[in-house]
């Protein structure tokens, strides 16, 4: 049931971008799925939804690009280079630090560039170290939380 409600979630936020809670509970409704206000929020967190604007500065709800790649199976090269290279993530404000294996951190720097990861303003990579400047905070803190999802993992392999 909960899988089934998330996906149907995601197939809204995708065709049809709600702005708010409310909206996305009425569309959930009218496709026969009565969810609580709590229950809508705890999805939206586990599917790690965020706010974006479009170019006429309309706000919806959408799914972050490294959600989106690491939800699907194709993307099976960039989740195991992720897991066997990075260390650890962490962030300070707005910046988003991946530590990694000596001499890997400008691989997977390329490759999360080629993710157009949502909100991500640039990134910059050593030998070991990957900064990547996020818009703000939140953005930040959530894809510590994504790339620490994918980095805890490896140990349940």
């Amino acid at each position: 049931m909960k899988n089934e409600r998330q996906q149907l979630i995601l197939e809204l936020i995708r065709t049809e971008k709600p702005d708010t809670q409310d909206a996305l509970r009425e569309l959930l409704m009218q496709r026969g799925c009565s969810v609580t206000q709590a229950t809508l929020s705890r999805d939206m967190k586990e599917l790690s939804l965020i706010k974006v604007t479009d170019d006429s500065g309309r706000h919806y709800y959408a799914v972050p690009r490294l959600s989106r790649e690491g939800l699907s199976k194709e993307n099976a090269a960039l989740l195991s280079l992720v897991r066997e290279s990075v260390i650890s993530v962490d962030s300070a404000l707005n910046t988003v630090v991946i530590k990694c294996h000596v001499g890997m951190a400008q691989a997977v720097c390329a490759k999360l560039d080629t993710m157009e990861i949502e909100n991500s303003v640039g990134t910059i990579a050593g030998d070991d170290t990957i900064f990547m400047l996020m818009r703000s905070e939140k953005d930040a803190q959530r894809l510590v939380r994504e790339l620490g999802s994918i980095i805890s993992d490896k140990q349940g392999r």
